[in-house]
């Protein structure tokens, strides 16, 4: 039967070896389990149900992928898109996170009618690939700013707007230990560093009593908090379009990005580099979105974590499926989950920062006319606390830099009606 639905053999790969890479992609990418409650927490979401929620959104999004497109791609609440879920449109913009899941449900929606009706290689095509790593780079500067305050490293302060924390306090100290073991233990290629990392420095704050321990097994808790407590006729208000758009924006590049990346590096893409399945690929990945929304997280995506389980021998969706088994199978640890304190997870989203914004490499820095755009996007977006601007700041940036140079062939209609709409946005913000 696996034979049939996942063409082992034409692939060059055994049974053994798909669950051997769904281990391995679990273990990349588990840190999620603690990190994703922690931060949808901060809205008022009750961080049992969301706990749930994330579990069963990993666990249903990996398999749609395994069943439906047959690759070796796990999926679960992406990150980013959960700090820009939970700081920006909740925290910073002030609606509720009913409204917000509403927005990340019609954002799933229209990526789902993008993915069916083919228009998604439009949209990429018509963004510039530099602005497409500072949009990443911005987002890890994001989060890495979110994980210096979580952690109290980084306080705020009247008179220089942010300073340094007390560093004598127990938690910023333990948050900096915890990254510099994420850091060793991924240079030293052990898997499942950033999961070790958490889990240290949480049984180290408990054994020192800085943090109260709730157990490590037990039967799940209730999702009713937050399943089908979106509000979506709140979410079709018109200010949140932008929201809507930046949800939409970030998936499609984030999943388009990261099936590139990793179906190339398990051989699955043809000569061309194009992706055979990538619509069966993206409908799955739509479809997912839109599952966790109704259960009660943010945006679910395809994580560049599956890598790690691909470099192990993954090829099929078998390896997605064993994910998604696994990502079940955890959710009897919520007391553990609920254990895990904010400077335990600090250190894996600045971890993520560091990877996020190494995309910066690959920027011509001797052109001004890219390198100008591409910072202020990916600087925008810590500074302004939110993802939508920066995205908005640097699409204006860059067509009117390339536009005032001539570099017309830089342009496309996309890009240029989409920064006309956000000037038009920004302006009217605020006024």
């Amino acid at each position: 039967m696996l034979e049939k639905l996942f063409k082992l053999t034409a692939h060059r790969t055994t049974v053994r070896t798909e669950i051997v890479a769904g281990l391995t992609t679990f273990l990349a990418m588990a840190y999620i389990l603690f990190v994703n409650p922690t931060i949808l927490s901060a809205t008022g979401m009750d961080k049992g149900s969301v706990f749930v929620a994330t579990c069963l959104a990993a666990a249903i999004g990996s398999m749609l992928m395994g069943f439906i497109a047959n690759y070796p791609i796990a999926l679960a609440p992406g990150m980013g898109l959960n700090a820009f879920f939970t700081y920006t449109v909740v925290l910073h913009m002030g609606y509720t996170w009913q409204i917000a899941l509403g927005a990340v449900f019609l954002s799933a929606l229209i990526f789902f009618a993008l993915s069916i009706f083919k228009i998604r290689e439009w949209i990429i095509t018509s963004i510039p690939l530099p602005l497409r790593s500072g949009i990443s780079a911005g987002i890890g500067l994001f989060l890495a700013i979110i994980a210096l305050q979580g952690a109290g490293i980084v306080v705020d302060n009247l008179a220089t707007l942010v300073g340094l924390g007390d560093l004598t306090r127990p938690g910023p100290l333990l948050a900096m230990l915890g990254f510099i073991v994420i850091v060793v233990l991924e240079a030293r290629r052990v898997p499942g560093a950033v999961l070790i990392g958490i889990l240290a420095i949480t049984f180290l704050s408990i054994a020192v009593g800085l943090s109260p321990f709730a157990g490590v097994v037990s039967m799940p808790p209730s999702i009713a908090p937050t399943f089908m407590q979106l509000d979506i006729l709140g979410a079709l208000d018109i200010s949140l379009v932008s929201v809507i758009f930046a949800f939409l924006f970030v998936d499609v590049f984030d999943n388009s990005g990261t099936l590139i990346g990793v179906t190339k590096r398990a051989g699955l893409a043809d000569e061309q580099g194009n992706i055979p399945k990538m619509g069966k690929a993206l409908v799955a990945d739509s479809a997912a979105a839109l599952f966790g929304s109704l259960l009660g997280t943010s945006t679910t995506t395809s994580y560049v974590e599956s890598a790690a389980g691909v470099s192990a021998g993954g090829r099929t969706g078998l390896t997605a499926i064993v994910v998604g088994i696994l990502f079940l199978l955890s959710l009897f640890f919520a007391p553990l989950a609920s254990s895990v304190p904010a400077f335990a997870t600090a250190p894996a989203l600045l971890f993520v920062a560091v990877l996020m914004t190494s995309g910066l490499a690959e920027i011509d820095w001797k052109d001004i006319t890219v390198s100008a755009p591409v910072t202020v996007t990916a600087l925008t977006m810590p500074l302004t606390y939110s993802i939508a601007n920066g995205i908005a700041f640097g699409f204006i940036t860059w067509t009117l830099v390339k536009l005032l140079t001539g570099r017309y062939r830089d342009l496309n209609v996309a890009l240029t009606v989409l920064s006309i709409l956000f000037v038009i946005k920004l302006g009217w913000l605020s006024a």
